[in-house]
């Protein structure tokens, strides 16, 4: 069944740096979009990307030594292989250094100055170099840039100008005929209130200030600035051509069917956009969805904290499906989404090993137990109650189809999973219900004991045909065990629609041999073991980033004060260990200290010191520091401290807690 074209793309990632797990987000949604619109019998062309260009990459260019284009290179391959790292399957990834793009980007430019929407000027403004933008001081908050909230610099040059005012109220028309346009709604009011209403300015699409970019062909002292450059990749990359001549696939496949982008961008895409395909003649996308942040649950993700997420992070914790499910299943429709590794330990163990693995393998593994792998339908000797519970599991089975279907075209995928997650958890109820374990007992219901595990198979079977879009390699995982092909979403769909129970029951082809030995598809995690390895991790990165902000600088160093010679029996008697920080809370009425409660080897011990100053105590909550043990026990306002934590400390007084370069275990010497 070919239901049409379906177009969809994601923002191109900027390469300014490698996206962490908050950004790679994007990808995997849109793929389970564009996985789900294949197997729903659409024709779907998916495209991704870099953003290349820019005078942001030209100083981190600078900053690395080497040519923007050799840092694009580098950034863009190691974005791409994140992509593949996800498996995501996008159809197109273009880049914009690439020459057909560019050679395009340049016949736009002109195109739209030859018919008089783009003319030269001078701006003179704020500019934010991160994000890229000019900003009036009357659009500042609180001085710094309204989107990223950094500091902005004066800044004056020549440069083109496009005339946005001019297309203000078409634009305005096509939002109010089209409310589909812009999602969520809350993402059309703002565009609507903050931006086109109140009146647009006129948009700087030029500059000379930096050589990093396209250049404007007929004035090379002028590069095309990075938005119009980027947007365009939408159509040069199906093949549109600013002189009439666009491909065959541009006609097909255009207007888009959904821009998908972060919602910090979703000026550019619904009002910048549109205006510049108004102004080339061009049919606007007919959707444009604006997706909330996925957020670290416990502070802003930071290189320099070394607490950065990466996809291949979670990957090598996790696996992919497990990566895949949790942040398409914890981002809300409209509000950030949070990411924090005890939920996704939560979510392993509990939706993936427990309500989806257990219950394939607890299936496969007695069928093979009770009938030697062979699953068959028997449907006789069954009693009243026993047909309400099959009947119930039936009717779930075959509306959840149309369930994820709906939510699907609403984008909301976070509930289209959770719809086939409920047929799984039904499933494992039905167990509960009819006891397999109890039917095997009586040999007179040995009937009855084949046809719940075929039930119970058939629903596992549908799950994992819908479960594919989200979690492709453990939809044919299941499909693998279970020795049959998933199911085909235009028999699930016939089904829901024409309530034919008769066929939905009997999906699983009957008769059919199972693998003897069912695999774990996904293994139970223990969360104490994945901190200690994510405290390890992050242990090294804040090294590796106190190394790279070192790099290059002059040393400073502190001089003091010799102190008297010591043996080196005297060193002997000091005894220094790890010590793992369970707990720190500040000693009531005191200015300095801090009160820890630390584990060294296999025992605990308090310690205080005079630290309060310099760090919070959740700051430390944790860490694993350098502990002098033996030292006497003494009374510091009022409770005992055990031995003392080593700090280091710079002739202004700044003090740092001695921490290990790499993961050791608590209790290790000091020597």
């Amino acid at each position: 069944m070919n239901k049409g074209k379906y177009y969809i793309t994601t923002a191109i990632a900027y390469t300014s740096g490698v996206p962490h797990i908050g950004n790679s987000y994007e990808i995997v949604l849109a793929d389970s979009i564009a996985r789900f619109k294949r197997k729903d019998g659409y024709d779907v062309y998916f495209q991704t990307g870099t953003d290349e260009h820019g005078q942001k990459i030209e100083l981190k260019a600078q900053e690395t030594g080497v040519t923007p284009k050799a840092y694009v290179d580098r950034v863009a391959g190691e974005i791409r292989r994140i992509c593949d790292a996800l498996n995501t399957s996008y159809d197109k990834f273009i880049r914009t250094t690439d020459d057909y793009h560019e050679k395009q980007v340049q016949k736009i430019f002109k195109k739209l100055h030859d018919q008089g929407d783009i003319y030269k000027g001078y701006y003179e403004g704020m500019y934010c170099t991160p994000c890229e933008s000019f900003w009036t001081e009357s659009q500042l908050v609180d001085g710094k840039c309204p989107d990223c909230g950094r500091e902005v610099k004066p800044a004056k040059e020549e440069a083109y100008f496009f005339k946005m005012s001019k297309y203000a109220d078409k634009l305005i028309a096509h939002i109010n005929a089209h409310p589909e346009f812009i999602q969520p709604v809350s993402r059309k009011n703002e565009m609507m209130n903050n931006f086109l209403l109140p009146g647009l300015q006129d948009l700087c699409v030029s500059r000379t200030s930096y050589k990093w970019g396209i250049p404007v062909d007929f004035d090379d002292k002028h590069v095309i600035y990075v938005w119009m450059d980027a947007l365009t990749n939408y159509i040069t990359g199906i093949g549109y051509d600013a002189d009439g001549k666009s491909s065959e696939q541009y006609q097909k496949f255009w207007p888009a069917d959904l821009h998908l982008i972060g919602k910090d961008i979703i000026r550019f895409h619904t009002i910048y956009w549109p205006i510049f395909l108004m102004a080339m003649g061009e049919p606007l996308p007919k959707q444009v969805f604006g997706h909330p942040w996925l957020l670290q649950g416990d502070g802003k993700m930071s290189k320099s904290k070394g607490n950065v997420i990466y996809a291949d992070d979670l990957i090598d914790f996790f696996g992919v499906d497990a990566v895949r499910y949790f942040v398409l299943h914890e981002m809300p429709f409209e509000n950030d989404g949070v990411i924090t590794w005890d939920l996704m330990v939560e979510r392993m163990n509990s939706d993936l090993a427990n309500t989806l693995g257990n219950l394939v393998n607890r299936t496969i593994s007695m069928s093979n137990k009770y009938f030697g792998g062979r699953v068959e339908n028997k449907k006789v000797g069954v009693d009243a109650g026993a047909e309400d519970v099959d009947a119930d599991l039936l009717r779930v089975l075959t509306d959840t189809y149309s369930r994820v279907s709906r939510k699907m075209d609403e984008l909301r995928v976070a509930d289209a999973i959770t719809e086939i997650f409920t047929l799984f958890k039904r499933s494992n109820k039905y167990i509960d219900e009819t006891m397999p374990w109890a039917l095997a007992k009586d040999e007179t219901k040995r009937d009855r004991l084949a046809t719940v595990l075929y039930n119970l198979s058939n629903a596992i079977l549908v799950g994992a045909s819908l479960l594919e879009p989200y979690m492709p390699e453990t939809a044919k995982r299941i499909s693998e065990q279970m020795n049959a092909p998933l199911v085909d979403f235009a028999v699930l769909e016939k089904c829901a629609e024409e309530q034919d129970c008769a066929t939905a029951s009997t999906l699983y082809p009957s008769g059919t041999q199972v693998t003897q030995t069912p695999e774990i598809l996904f293994a139970r995690q223990d969360l104490s073991e994945v901190m200690e390895k994510v405290e390890a991790m992050f242990a090294r990165r804040r090294v590796e980033a106190d190394a790279e902000a070192g790099s290059g600088m002059d040393e400073k160093y502190v001089e003091l004060a010799p102190k008297a010679e010591i043996s080196y029996e005297d060193f002997e008697k000091c005894q220094f260990q790890v010590g793992l920080v369970l707990s720190c809370e500040e000693v009531p009425k005191s200015k300095k200290l801090l009160k820890f409660k630390v584990q060294v080897g296999g025992g605990t011990r308090q310690i205080l010191s005079g630290i309060k100053q310099y760090y919070k105590p959740e700051e430390l909550v944790g860490k694993r520091v350098m502990v002098l043990v033996n030292l006497k026990p003494r009374e510091i306002a009022g409770q005992m401290s055990e031995g003392m934590i080593l700090s280091a400390a710079d002739e202004d007084g700044n003090l740092a807690v001695m921490t290990p370069e790499r993961f050791v275990p608590a209790g290790s010497e000091i020597c």
